[in-house]
């Protein structure tokens, strides 16, 4: 391990062949990577890994970010270790335990009224960050490469694994499905595989197909429409994470979609809550909602007929669900834990 690198042991995460949602709807090779086994529970660790190791090499003790939750969780416990300050403006609809994990981790946060939803009041910010981020010994650190290039080179090492985890299956991989947001991971996923084919690692680039939030229609809609330009929109959506209003990454990832002959799937936050809890009780993989609309878009796909059932197909499992207790609370709502007496629970059970 290179001694500049910071770690707190991200990365190498496992790839899972699914044993029942994927035969289910006629795929045979789906594949799930799953991120939740980082330090904090979510890929973004990556991002933190790259983001502290940059820093501490130029002499940086202040982190700004801007979090929907997992970056800002990530870079506190990252700070943390580092001993640098960490400050956090947070989307509006972050979900609690995002936040308290960010606080357990010492990191200053501060929730801002329509910031996320709004594309107006989220560019604003977005610029005053930039100024806290340009004293001497701060650095802003957003999950994108429209803002922190250098740091999004510790997310394309998904992309590299998957290659090497490609060449343990002896099968190539034909799909890649993620959510987006602002589109930092599926941009990052892409340039993983592009340096593999430059190095020709392989021979071709797996179809990178983005799937979003109806309610967060920033990248799909203009892909789907032949456009070249993501655009701002009105974020209603409840899945948290995927709360971007703004265009961020969005121009590079319709680019990245189109050159690699992959797609955009909308999907509804009803179904997005579905998958998660079908995630959990066929697949034991319990995750947040905003990584379970990689899997919605792979379902709608599946019914389009827009994939083969012997083409391989990865899904991006972005995070834990004990990150977001909302969603858990409705996935349980008809469920019971009754206090029993003994004898009444030997009478059930038996």
């Amino acid at each position: 391990m290179d001694s500049k690198h910071f770690t707190l042991g991200e990365g190498q995460t496992p790839l899972l062949r699914s044993r029942r949602i994927g035969p289910d709807v006629g795929l045979q090779h789906l594949y799930f990577k799953l991120e939740t086994v980082n330090p904090t529970g979510s890929y973004k660790d990556r991002f933190a890994a790259a983001a502290i190791s940059d820093m501490r090499m130029n002499g940086k003790q202040h982190v700004v970010t801007s979090s929907s939750g997992n970056a800002g969780s990530a870079l506190a416990a990252y700070s943390a270790a580092a001993g640098i300050k960490c400050q956090v403006a947070v989307f509006i609809g972050a979900p609690e335990n995002k936040l308290k994990q960010m606080l357990a981790y010492g990191a200053e946060i501060w929730k801002i009224r329509d910031f996320g939803s709004d594309p107006e009041i989220t560019r604003d910010t977005f610029e005053y960050l930039k100024q806290i981020g340009s004293a001497s010994d701060a650095q802003l650190q957003i999950s994108s490469y429209q803002f922190s290039p250098v740091s999004m080179l510790g997310v394309e090492t998904i992309g590299q694994e998957l290659v090497s985890q490609s060449e343990q299956l002896q099968r190539p991989i034909e799909h890649v499905f993620s959510c987006a947001g602002g589109g930092g991971l599926i941009l990052a996923v892409f340039r993983g595989f592009e340096a593999a084919l430059k190095q020709k690692n392989i021979t071709d680039l797996p179809a990178m197909h983005c799937v979003q939030p109806a309610g967060n229609n920033t990248i799909v809609g203009p892909l789907r429409e032949g456009l070249d330009h993501a655009r701002p929109c009105q974020s209603t959506t409840e899945i948290g994470g995927l709360q971007v209003a703004s265009v961020l990454d969005g121009d590079k990832v319709i680019a990245a979609c189109r050159q690699t002959g992959g797609s955009g799937y909308l999907v509804e936050d009803e179904f997005v809550y579905e998958v998660q809890s079908q995630l959990a009780r066929q697949e034991g993989i319990f995750c947040e909602p905003a990584a379970a609309v990689s899997l919605a878009g792979i379902l709608q796909a599946a019914v389009e007929g827009k994939i083969h059932r012997e083409e391989t197909v990865v899904c991006l499992i972005t995070g834990t669900g004990f990150k977001d207790q909302s969603s858990i609370d409705r996935m349980l709502a008809s469920n019971t834990c009754p206090v029993v007496t003994l004898s009444e629970f030997i009478n059930h059970t038996s």
